[in-house]
């Protein structure tokens, strides 16, 4: 969270609001425990701009408008012994993302490696989620999503690629497990989201606008990024001299192992509006998974992973700064924190639940504000 004052839920209370709006929007009850499991994952794990954050305006408001389907239908259209294509027509993303993972780990407990390939699916939440399923059986997970269009290439200006995150889940010896979960541009929009309802200003680089200058109020670019006015930059930042085609290369690798594997919708196809009306982004996913014991011991595959991990942090600090992090140890903290404290919940979040609640009638809730 980029805000100091704000108001803590327990994760429990929480999970149950978002559980009951959800069934309140029409989502099966069994269903809609998978996705607010999702969402108030990623609020424990410190990553706001996927949790309780976008309950509303990625879910309620596109089920309402008629272009998310509450009710999943998981569709597997193509399967081999380690492989499968899945379409979810347009129903929950988290839903059809955690079959589809558990699809490829149990190949990968058969056969050694697993992966599912999905078309026509919806926005997920955390990719993360997934790749740690993976990891807590003792395998490697990895996932990927296509997303509206918001990365421009490099020495372009146009929003042709989606976020796209590539995250990696890996089991170690101690307490929190490698995790890597993040887009493929320097930042996304769910973290401009939470500049524009914090009413702060967006860092240089992260935006640029039609002319490849960078743009920094984030309620301007949420309007741009929609008219296709602005651009997020790609990992790397604008340009080459900062190795941004790094980033921009990585994105269309996601965009095609996400499209390409499975016929799926790409890029331009995942606007989500169609001559001036809102339409569903159907998007492509993919996920695997590797069974560590196919290749090794687990528990020696788990020591060398966290010695790999204490070496890194215990090298040469840069003048400055006295700590060094290792991907999934900030989450790790975060929780750690949070976990007694539960959802940190701003002005504007506080006024988006007051909103369900009367919209959806929801009783038997106390909050205090």
């Amino acid at each position: 969270m980029i805000e100091d004052n704000v108001t803590y839920i327990d994760f429990a209370t929480m999970e149950q609001f978002m559980v009951d709006v959800l069934i309140g929007s029409g989502v099966p009850t069994d269903d809609a425990r998978i996705v607010a499991d999702v969402l108030i994952t990623a609020d424990k794990l410190g990553i706001d701009s996927h949790g309780f954050n976008r309950l509303k305006p990625i879910y309620y408001d596109r089920i309402k408008d008629g272009i998310l389907n509450p009710v999943t239908e998981f569709e597997v259209i193509r399967e081999s012994p380690t492989t499968a294509v899945v379409d979810g027509h347009n129903g929950m993303g988290h839903v059809v993302a955690k079959r589809s993972m558990q699809m490829a780990i149990d190949k990968a407990k058969k056969f050694g490696m697993g992966m599912v390939a999905v078309r026509n699916s919806t926005h997920f939440g955390i990719a993360g989620y997934y790749a740690l399923m993976a990891a807590k059986e003792n395998m490697i997970g990895i996932s990927g999503t296509n997303a509206r269009p918001s990365i421009a290439p490099t020495y372009g200006v146009e929003n042709m690629l989606g976020t796209n995150p590539l995250t990696f889940a890996m089991p170690t010896d101690e307490e929190f497990p490698f995790m890597l979960d993040c887009a493929t541009s320097v930042s996304q929009r769910g973290k401009i989201e939470l500049y524009a309802r914090a009413g702060k200003t967006v860092p240089k680089g992260w935006v640029i606008d039609e002319n490849g200058e960078s743009k920094t109020d984030a309620q301007e670019i949420l309007k741009d990024l929609i008219a296709e006015k602005a651009a997020l930059t790609p990992l790397g930042g604008i340009g080459e001299e900062t190795a941004g085609y790094k980033g921009y290369g990585y994105a269309t690798v996601v965009e095609i192992l996400s499209a390409a594997l499975q016929s799926g919708s790409y890029m331009k196809m995942l606007m989500g509006f169609e001559n001036g009306k809102k339409v569903p982004y159907p998007l492509g996913h993919f996920f695997i998974a590797i069974d560590i014991n196919a290749f090794v011991d687990p528990e020696e595959f788990k020591h060398t992973t966290g010695n790999i991990l204490r070496e890194l942090r215990a090298s040469k600090k840069m003048p400055g700064h006295n700590r060094i992090f290792t991907a999934g140890e900030k989450e790790y903290i975060v929780w750690l924190d949070r976990k007694d404290k539960g959802v940190p919940l701003n002005d504007a979040l506080q006024k988006e639940i007051k909103f369900l609640m009367n919209e959806l009638n929801i009783k038997g809730f106390n909050f205090e504000f």
